[in-house]
């Protein structure tokens, strides 16, 4: 890992660099200045923003306000979207053609709600056209700081252009979820991005992409961080860097557990186990393209971009590979129960329960079955999907138990380690489980606890784990 470093600051010319900066790294001008320093400094190729902090909350609350025909607050939100932004444009000093844009983007942003008050409803396809403004706006704001930047240097080597991403960024037509199209986007990287790498740098927009019809799509939330790992594997990256408000990826929360410690470098496997089972610093599905083209990860805090941070790579020595290396929690989760006797040996009956959630588009986070039995785990919205459960209804009874929390270790070796359950529940004491998961990978072991029980599971796990 040391090597790669080396070799990365040593061709740091002529490396391609892909950055990532999160809402908090838009939040105000200083942290817009702060984030474009860094981006000179790591030689970033391609600078992926989302939306100013807040402003894509903002944006769907304005799509429920005009759903409900509430004029007033509609128009009072879009005015705190569009001060907001104008104060930001002031602050930066940007250039009137730059303002013209901004104020085309207010009006789009004006046209989109008038028509949802006038419909009182709002369509996937014009919801992810509404919510896409937040990086629009902040894209084009940022991309005038990069250049003041770069002026101010006396940087002629080096370009900024603001990129708009659904020109490379292909997706199907599902709104709001939209799954990207890796062979056309590889094409259209090549068209429009590789020969003008590294001389110029671009900065566009996380989030959002194009469907085959033209319409804007976007990838559900924390899809800024999967655009930034397409973006990377589309034009063969060098190194993916997400830069966020903090220095790296914790061994747990430290807002649960005090005494989390900053892991210097984690595996694709553990990072991506670490993600899906509920850790925020990162979106579970960054990392498989990324991954695929075997492009190291860093995830370090545009605050503070010299305090180090987290490298996430394909391979770690042995020896640096600990038993467990970091705990995550996901809160909301309901454990659905599918009996029926005609489980027993009849092929087909699990097959048919898949099938009805892949139908619903609903994904599973732990399972276990037993003779007549499955019981398996769904988040809270996912949970109150009740043509989802009528459907299930028809091939088995199903029970619901609600305000329950998923507690993962994730590590290595831990489905071949003799004496680890034992110690997991030593630690654990009191704390009554209500299902495990363990065996699929020997990354994860995972169970289920009652709401309000988890953070009291991770700090005495981490105690006995981690911090001992």
């Amino acid at each position: 890992m040391q090597t790669l470093r080396k070799e990365i600051q040593t061709n740091q010319g002529q490396s391609i660099v892909v950055a990532k900066f999160g809402g908090t790294s838009m939040a105000d001008e200083v942290a817009m200045r702060r984030s474009a320093q860094v981006s000179m400094q790591r030689n970033a190729s391609i600078v992926v923003v989302s939306a100013t902090a807040g402003t894509t909350n903002q944006l769907l609350e304005v799509a429920k306000n005009a759903i409900e025909s509430k004029e007033a607050q509609t128009n009072l939100l879009i005015d705190k979207i569009k001060a907001r932004h104008l104060e930001l444009a002031h602050k930066l000093e940007v250039a009137d053609q730059t303002l013209e844009q901004l104020n085309g983007l207010f009006e789009e942003l004006e046209t989109l709600a008038k028509g949802i008050l006038l419909l009182r409803d709002c369509w996937p396809k014009t919801r992810d056209g509404l919510v896409s403004l937040g990086e629009r706006m902040s894209s084009l704001l940022f991309s005038e700081c990069m250049s003041q930047l770069y002026s101010s240097q006396n940087e002629t080597l080096k370009s900024v252009e603001l990129l708009d991403v659904r020109e490379v960024l292909a997706t199907d037509d599902r709104h709001e979820r939209a799954r990207p199209n890796f062979n056309k986007i590889e094409i259209l990287c090549q068209q429009h991005l590789t020969a003008k790498l590294p001389s110029t740098v671009f900065v566009t927009q996380g989030f959002m992409g194009r469907g085959p019809s033209g319409a804007t799509t976007t990838l559900g939330r924390g899809g800024s961080d999967y655009s930034a790992a397409i973006l990377a594997w589309g034009v063969d990256a060098d190194v993916l860097e997400i830069w966020t408000d903090v220095p790296g990826i914790a061994t747990t929360d430290p807002r649960i557990c005090p005494s989390a410690q900053i892991i210097s470098e984690i595996s694709f496997q553990e990072a991506a186990e670490l993600a899906t089972f509920g850790a925020k610093i990162l979106h579970p599905t960054t990392l498989a393209p990324a991954g695929q083209k075997n492009i190291p990860v860093f995830v370090g805090s545009s605050y503070d971009p010299d305090k180090g941070g987290t490298w996430i790579v394909s391979q770690i020595e042995d020896e640096k590979t600990p038993l467990v290396r970091a705990l995550a929690m996901r809160k909301d989760q309901t454990l659905l129960t599918i009996t029926t006797p005609k489980m027993l040996q009849t092929h087909g009956f699990l097959y048919q329960i898949f099938k009805i959630f892949n139908d619903y588009q609903v994904s599973i986070d732990a399972i276990t079955t037993s003779e007549i039995s499955v019981a398996l785990t769904l988040d809270k919205t996912d949970a109150s999907n009740d043509e989802l459960l009528e459907e299930l209804k028809r091939y088995a009874d199903i029970s619901l138990e609600h305000d329950l929390e998923l507690v993962s270790l994730i590590g290595n070796r831990i489905n071949h380690t003799p004496g680890l359950g034992e110690k997991i529940f030593n630690c654990l004491g009191d704390i009554n489980v209500r299902m495990i998961c363990h065996g699929a990978s020997r990354h994860n072991f995972c169970f289920i606890v009652k709401k309000d029980q988890g953070a009291e599971a991770i700090s005495r796990l981490h105690n006995g784990f981690i911090t001992n």
